[in-house]
């Protein structure tokens, strides 16, 4: 029996390998290195971005980070700086691996829109019809500190795959949840976010996070938490198969992400970037287990937790070759993940009642991305430029009109003196030469 069980995983596995390999009339070049003024760019300007990160390094602003910017499709600064862990004295290589953390999001939701174009679902769907534990939720309304306990509401309405790629589920982060009360369910629950070393598995997480009371009714908030680690269970009962195997043979090997993976294997684990944070005497020093999560899961424990809101580790090279697929149009090197309209579905204004409409920028399927008030205030790039980051201090963004895609890798917690995410953000727009 476990002998079938193997040849149908096979069978289910290839088949989607094929799936993830469509035929394109479009085949868009591999990301290669080239000089700044090939693709109008100044060298002699992005020198002052290479200052910039060499004196906040020297000034123990940052123990270290990894730059990259690209123009139509080709890397014009790649960049190690610092010590990927001052401790031993490590020096960071350009390669080295991070973890972003919520840079993962994109990522799952790019998954979840590849399923969509294959007929799986519609957006609007109840997510109960694919996770029975979720049918009826229910609201949080009073709450007694002293034993946990609570009372609720029931929600008005079912919670939606479209409100899981928005936030606006009601479903909350326990970890980082900026309602104290939420934290306190989540935790006596013993639900984990990520960065984990225990033997957990998602959808365990995900059926006891169901069971929950929401923040406020469906779709009449914007609340940062955990619906895009619904969607990562999500999809492993859409595609049959389990979240990380999906993402590495539909995503990853088509695009030659060879380095994004939840865990690391031995051979890749010694290019792990070490978490630092300030000790009393303002010096770095690499960060130890606590309370709240081990920062050597990657390389540790059991393996096992495929978080689809913050689980992955990837290089600025990698992340590079997703965001170009993005401005391709959903194509990259003669692959095809996403149809050109898919994009601009994801990139599109959810007309969501619960966002700020005085904001620059608006919320998508996957992304932030700028409106007319953004880029008219400057530094943030052109309409549509799109971006997020992580919590270990990872940022990125893309320009589909410039073509231009940002990427500052650091690994960093605690209270730092970091001014590099608006200063990189701000200073690639002034490289360009054309």
């Amino acid at each position: 029996m476990k002998k079938v069980s193997c040849i149908l995983f096979s069978l289910v596995l290839g088949f989607s390998i094929i799936q993830a390999q469509t035929k394109t009339l479009k085949k868009s070049p591999a990301l290669v290195e080239a000089s700044a003024e090939s693709v109008g760019m100044s060298t002699e300007r992005i020198a002052r971005i290479d200052t910039m990160f060499a004196q906040a390094v020297k000034g123990g602003n940052i123990p270290g980070v990894v730059a990259l910017i690209a123009r139509n499709g080709k890397i014009v600064f790649w960049k190690a700086y610092g010590m990927a862990d001052n401790q031993s004295q490590k020096d960071l290589k350009r390669d080295d691996i991070f973890r972003i953390a919520s840079q993962t999001k994109a990522i799952t939701s790019t998954a979840v829109m590849m399923l969509w174009e294959e007929g799986k679902f519609q957006l609007d769907d109840p997510i109960s019809t694919y996770i029975p534990e979720f049918k009826n939720p229910k609201v949080l309304n009073n709450f007694r500190y002293s034993d946990t306990s609570y009372t609720t509401t029931p929600a008005k309405s079912e919670i939606t795959i479209r409100q899981l790629l928005t936030h606006t589920s009601g479903i909350g982060y326990g970890m980082i949840d900026g309602d104290e009360r939420i934290k306190m369910i989540y935790q006596k629950a013993g639900i984990t976010d990520a960065f984990t070393t225990k033997d957990l598995k998602i959808g365990d997480n995900i059926k006891k996070l169901a069971k929950l009371p929401l923040h406020h009714q469906p779709g009449e908030k914007y609340t940062y938490g955990e619906s895009l680690d619904v969607l990562g269970y999500f999809i492993e009962i859409i595609s049959g198969m389990p979240f990380d195997v999906f993402l590495k043979t539909r995503i990853f090997d088509p695009l030659g992400m060879n380095d994004t993976r939840f865990y690391l294997p031995d051979n890749k684990a010694g290019r792990l970037v070490a978490v630092q944070q300030k000790n009393k005497n303002g010096e770095w020093e690499r960060m130890t287990a606590n309370a709240q999560f081990d920062p050597d899961y990657p390389v540790k424990g059991a393996k096992t937790f495929f978080a689809g809101g913050a689980g992955l580790s990837s290089t600025a090279k990698d992340y590079a070759t997703f965001l170009q697929m993005y401005l391709n149009g959903g194509e990259y090197n003669g692959v095809r993940l996403l149809s050109r309209t898919t994009v601009e579905l994801v990139m599109a204004d959810q007309n969501l009642k619960v966002w700020d409409k005085s904001a620059d920028n608006h919320l998508g399927l996957a992304f932030s991305v700028e409106n007319q008030g953004g880029q008219d205030k400057g530094a943030k790039g052109s309409i549509g430029t799109f971006g997020w980051g992580g919590y270990f201090n990872t940022q990125y963004f893309a320009d589909p009109k410039e073509k231009v895609i940002g990427i500052i890798m650091k690994q960093t917690q605690g209270p730092v003196n970091d001014e590099t995410g608006w200063k990189f953000r701000q200073m690639i727009w002034q490289t360009i030469d054309d």
